[in-house]
């Protein structure tokens, strides 16, 4: 390929057309380049390249414990992790999600350290390259009748239960689950620390603020769409104004009506 006969235009289309793992052998050859422009770009090049191989060996540490689950003879690791425990209104929300074991989706993370655009992307992808992914939906009602804790572990267990395929390990974020008869190991900060759980964080978040979104529908006074049933004061408002709903939790609103 005779860079030089080429202009930056027609050399950022080629770059675009090639894999980022090309990007080495490409990037010395562009830093030879006489205009000053097209050795910018190689130097721009070799910083995605080295934000690349960061992010895989990112991905290569937080697959550490599912690498110890499958040392230790297990084949089907399903990572679990929940949304929704702190909101005024809507259910708690779990997702299971088992991957493949040479699963490399970049920039899989804690759900709430990535943006709505990112976390989006990444839910669609992890959908197309998940072995199985299971949800857990328990609502207000019975989080007001057992406590958010234990619905907290009942939406887990339902997100196990929904599994096609029954994972022989739970990596499970932060929680103990009795009401699974799975061997499974609690991780404190697992949804940073564990590549499936953080997954399932992603899953779990994605599809209650789809649901919140679309109880904003129903009830625009609210602000669900942007609070997601969390009390800021628009919400707070809301509830001033129009009362509760059935989807609000009555016992986290003892101080509030």
């Amino acid at each position: 390929m005779k860079f030089e006969s080429m202009s930056l235009s027609e050399i950022r289309a080629y770059i675009q057309s090639i894999p980022l793992d090309n990007y080495l052998s490409l990037i010395s050859v562009l830093r030879h380049d006489k205009r000053k422009t097209v050795r910018q770009l190689a130097e721009k090049l070799n910083k995605e390249l080295l934000g690349y191989h960061d992010e895989l060996a990112r991905i290569e540490k937080m697959k550490m414990f599912e690498q110890e689950c499958y040392s230790q003879g297990y084949e089907l690791v399903a990572g679990i992790d929940e949304v929704g425990r702190g909101p005024l209104a809507g259910p708690v929300v779990s997702a299971a999600v088992i991957l493949p074991k040479d699963c490399n989706i970049l920039f899989i993370n804690d759900s709430k350290k990535l943006s709505i655009k990112k976390r989006e992307k990444l839910y669609h992808q992890i959908k197309e390259e998940a072995l199985d992914i299971g949800i857990g939906i328990v609502d207000a009602n019975v989080i007001d009748e057992i406590n958010i804790y234990q619905a907290t572990k009942v939406s887990m267990a339902l997100a196990v239960k929904d599994l096609r395929i029954k994972p022989d390990f739970l990596l499970i974020d932060a929680m103990k689950c009795d009401n699974i008869p799975i061997s499974q190991l609690p991780i404190n900060k697992g949804d940073s620390k564990s590549l499936s759980i953080a997954a399932a964080s992603i899953i779990a978040k994605v599809t209650r603020d789809e649901m919140m979104n679309e109880y904003h529908k129903e009830l625009p006074y609210y602000a669900f769409d942007k609070n997601k049933g969390y009390g800021t004061l628009e919400h707070r408002e809301g509830i001033s104004k129009r009362g509760i709903t059935n989807i609000h939790r009555q016992t986290f609103l003892k101080n509030i009506i």
